[in-house]
């Protein structure tokens, strides 16, 4: 028999048990609401960032309707700053004092070029190397080109030796609103991989300003490869960066560094930027690629990303000079499928020349046979390039920013659809 003491002790037992679950319970249900609380929190703050990013881009989008300016316009030049690398940041404000319009990250401005013996400006373009955020001023980071390696007696580059060796500050320089197709859309939160090389990293460093100063949390890994540390430029701004911002990876790569350059100091990798690389580093293909450098870089880069399942969509690339990396598009599929022969005349250089295919525009065309065409982006968007077409008709292989009026080509996107004549 069963005594009243073994009783009371059992039902104790059972008290506490029932104590001990309706515990559980209670810090289960408190728990729950806690972390429902905190996934809100992060809801609201994703929300919050994603509405500040909308109208961040929807201001910006207003103020270049309502800011921009058509033809030249004189821009002072109120800073000329050094950088390394044989490469020179210009500040540029307007001279008339009015306001300046914002550009999308990895745009770039065209200048009219006065130089003492050319009676024709020269025109070039170059990209804008700091955030949209900044409105006192635009900037342009350029390095000074001297003669090709394997050509040490030809002249150096005419544009980037003016800028260093002639433009000082307090000089006027004529200079076209900001364009461009290659920017980054800051109204998206989806990770992106930022590449520059050598200074294929002024308009890598415009988008990543732009992603820190507008709040966004979107995640950017920076590759930027250099030689060694004399081309290594803007460390202490770029060591900066990954030190504030938590979302912000960046990985600086030597090809070919010094004897006293040491891994792990100044520099992440003793190597070229590389997809090899990229697998090794990033945690997967995942990401928009943005890509800034010279030719070869760029060649390699998007081969090997289509070949590592990268979308050719994901693939987005500023190429430096003569555009030797395009993406394929309907009506150049279409251009390079029709019947070639077509005879072009160039009728001021008194040249004839048939086309074959091998080039790909008839800029390219006319470089290849001694014939001086005036060019400047190279893309279709600056219009320096537009020639009068005398007879027949041409193609364009990428759409232009904007169709030349009737009789007129953009002759650095176009090829001949007909035989055709030039006043060139």
């Amino acid at each position: 028999m069963i005594g009243s003491e073994t009783i009371q002790i059992v039902g104790g037992v059972v008290i506490l048990i029932a104590f001990a679950q309706l515990a559980v319970l209670l810090y289960g249900t408190w728990r729950g609401a806690a972390l429902a609380r905190v996934q809100q929190g992060l809801a609201n703050d994703l929300l919050r960032r994603r509405v500040d990013a909308e109208t961040l881009h929807r201001e910006v989008e207003r103020k270049k309707t309502t800011a921009t300016w058509s033809g030249a316009r004189k821009f002072r030049i109120r800073d000329k700053i050094q950088e390394g690398g044989d490469i020179c940041s210009f500040y540029l404000v307007p001279h008339d004092g009015k306001a300046l319009p914002p550009f999308l990250p990895g745009q770039y401005l065209t200048f009219n070029l006065r130089l003492p013996d050319r009676e024709k400006p020269l025109v070039r373009c170059y990209s804008l190397s700091d955030s949209p955020l900044q409105t006192d001023y635009y900037r342009v980071s350029i390095k000074r080109q001297g003669p090709p390696p394997r050509e040490p007696d030809a002249p150096p580059g005419l544009s980037s030796n003016y800028f260093h060796h002639d433009l000082q500050a307090g000089d006027i320089v004529d200079v076209k609103a900001p364009s461009g197709v290659f920017f980054l859309d800051l109204a998206k939160h989806r990770p992106i991989v930022l590449i520059g090389g050598g200074v294929g990293l002024t308009p890598m460093i415009s988008m990543l300003n732009a992603i820190c100063e507008s709040g966004s949390q979107r995640e950017v890994w920076f590759f930027y490869g250099v030689r060694n540390g004399d081309e290594h430029i803007m460390r202490e701004h770029l060591e900066a960066i990954e030190s504030e911002y938590e979302n912000v990876h960046i990985r600086v790569c030597y090809s070919d560094p010094k004897e006293d350059e040491v891994e792990g100091k100044g520099f992440q990798h003793s190597c070229r930027v590389s997809v090899d690389l990229f697998k090794k580093t990033l945690p997967s293909n995942n990401y928009e690629f943005y890509i800034c450098g010279p030719p070869p870089m760029m060649t390699s880069l998007t081969t090997d990303l289509g070949e590592w399942g990268v979308p050719e969509s994901d693939i987005n690339f500023e190429a430096f000079g003569p555009a030797s990396v395009k993406k394929k598009t309907p009506s150049e599929d279409a251009a390079v499928a029709a019947p070639t022969g077509q005879v072009v005349t160039f009728a001021r250089s008194n040249k004839k020349v048939t086309w074959d295919g091998s080039h790909g525009s008839i800029l390219e065309l006319a470089e290849a046979n001694g014939v001086d065409l005036d060019f400047g982006c190279r893309a279709g968007s600056c219009g320096t390039c537009i020639t009068a077409v005398k007879t027949g008709d041409v193609s364009y292989v990428e759409e232009p920013g904007s169709l030349p009026e009737q009789g007129s080509c953009l002759a650095c996107i176009s090829v001949p659809k007909t035989d055709l004549a030039l006043d060139a």
